[in-house]
């Protein structure tokens, strides 16, 4: 695709106005201009998706634009691809919502695990096509029935077990980045994730929260930390993870912005993403952000999948956020927080772009993270006692030190592994005070 490729937006819908602005944002995001839209309220047609009428003013105003992609919100069948693309001027390309969020994840796959999971997404689409061509070329007296390629049993195999070889190597890195998870916690980090749909502002407010906080983390431990996180009117920009070091009021915290959720995805291409979203799944704390300026019933159907999204694996907290308070009045956000009320108790309005709101979203975040355990610890003075205190204030939250002629008493508060640690480390150095 070039940049300066032309595309006719089409979407088809049961019942109601079809909404386009998602599926013109996401062609956008792809690179292309949006010429123009055509939209049609009816049932699905088998053959063509829209009726036949509505397809044929479609061709014209492909061509009348110089139009070089039709870009469908709607998935459409093989068959409904191929009617299509003999209907239009010739040459022009025809993807499907799901071709498309496909085609900007590749252009945004900059990591091996964005890469795998892209590849996984897009042979996870490609199957059941290689599976009807299959079947139907067994029944058909000539391969390449209706335009579907010629018969070759061998690429359906071949698709399964390239899907179960991507499996394997994502679930080797999902346990490495577990392996990392742990280790941070051990060090004495806190782990919140951001989640959310795209443009709701999460990398925006990633950069509020750690805005004046530089990275200075283990390069081996924390290999995703990243400076600076971008924040681009666009979707998908944060296909991978950006984490962040903040300081939550002595909570030493990393956050994570994650890939951001969209609607109407299937099943099989959220799960091909698992690896990713293992960030907001395994997280001590998931700041759920939303876009307060949309309209509610809006924010209603976002919250409601982004629940269903995370509950299905994650047992942390959830914090909902109502990021672009800034965009709306006081009365407006009073209405959307009473309408909201069962999805999202008690949320927190801010506004990342404007940094309105941020103080008190940052005392939630202390107030929702695991409690602390509190530990005193008498040591020998000893030639290692003092990195033993500058561990401690590098890993725990320490309250007070206090030095005597024999030994030093730290008082202080951490996560229970890194008070397991301290308690290993004070205990190590009793044999070298008695042999001394």
């Amino acid at each position: 695709m070039s940049a300066t490729d032309r595309a006719v937006v089409a979407k088809r819908a049961d019942a109601g106005e079809p909404e386009t602005e998602e599926i013109e944002h996401l062609a956008r995001s792809a690179g292309y201009e949006v010429a123009a839209v055509v939209t049609q309220t009816r049932t699905e047609d088998p053959a063509l998706e829209f009726g036949e009428g509505k397809a044929e003013e479609l061709a014209r105003i492909v061509e009348r634009e110089d139009a070089d992609t039709v870009l469908f919100d709607n998935e459409l069948g093989p068959y409904q691809t191929y009617n299509l693309g003999q209907l239009l001027p010739k040459g022009v390309e025809v993807l499907d919502r799901f071709t498309l969020i496909l085609e900007i994840f590749g252009q945004r796959a900059e990591t091996r695990t964005a890469q795998l999971q892209v590849e996984l997404a897009e042979l996870r689409y490609e199957l059941p096509r290689a599976e009807a061509k299959t079947s139907l070329a067994k029944r058909e007296e000539h391969p390449g029935f209706m335009g579907l390629g010629e018969y070759d049993e061998s690429r359906e195999q071949d698709i399964k077990s390239r899907i179960s070889r991507i499996r394997d190597e994502l679930d080797q890195i999902e346990q490495t980045e577990q392996h990392r998870r742990e280790q941070r916690r051990e060090s004495g980090f806190d782990l919140v994730a951001l989640a959310g749909y795209t443009n709701a502002g999460k990398s925006t407010l990633l950069r509020r929260l750690a805005e004046e906080l530089d990275v200075d983390e283990n390069e081996e431990l924390h290999q995703d930390l990243e400076s600076t996180a971008e924040s681009e009117d666009q979707l998908f920009t944060t296909l991978g993870t950006t984490t962040r070091r903040a300081d939550f009021e002595g909570r030493d915290v990393l956050v994570t912005d994650t890939v951001g959720f969209i609607s109407d995805l299937p099943h099989w291409l959220v799960e091909s993403f698992k690896s990713t979203l293992d960030a907001a799944y395994r997280a001590d704390l998931v700041l759920l952000v939303v876009d307060v300026s949309e309209p509610v019933e809006s924010i209603r159907e976002k919250l409601v999948t982004s629940h269903d999204t995370l509950y299905e694996r994650n047992e942390a907290p959830i914090v909902t956020v109502l990021n672009k308070a800034d965009l709306v009045d006081d009365e407006e956000l009073e209405r959307k927080r009473e309408a909201l009320s069962a999805l999202a108790p008690n949320p927190v309005a801010v506004s990342a772009k404007e940094g309105l709101g941020i103080d008190e979203l940052s005392e939630r975040v202390r107030l929702a993270l695991p409690p602390l355990e509190e530990e005193r610890l008498v040591m020998p003075m000893t030639d290692d006692t003092m990195s033993v205190v500058s561990w401690l204030h590098d890993n725990a939250r320490v309250d007070d030190v206090t030095y005597g002629d024999d030994d030093v008493l730290v008082e202080f508060a951490a996560r229970p592994a890194v008070v397991e640690q301290s308690r290993s480390k004070a205990e190590a150095l009793q044999p070298r005070a008695e042999s001394a």
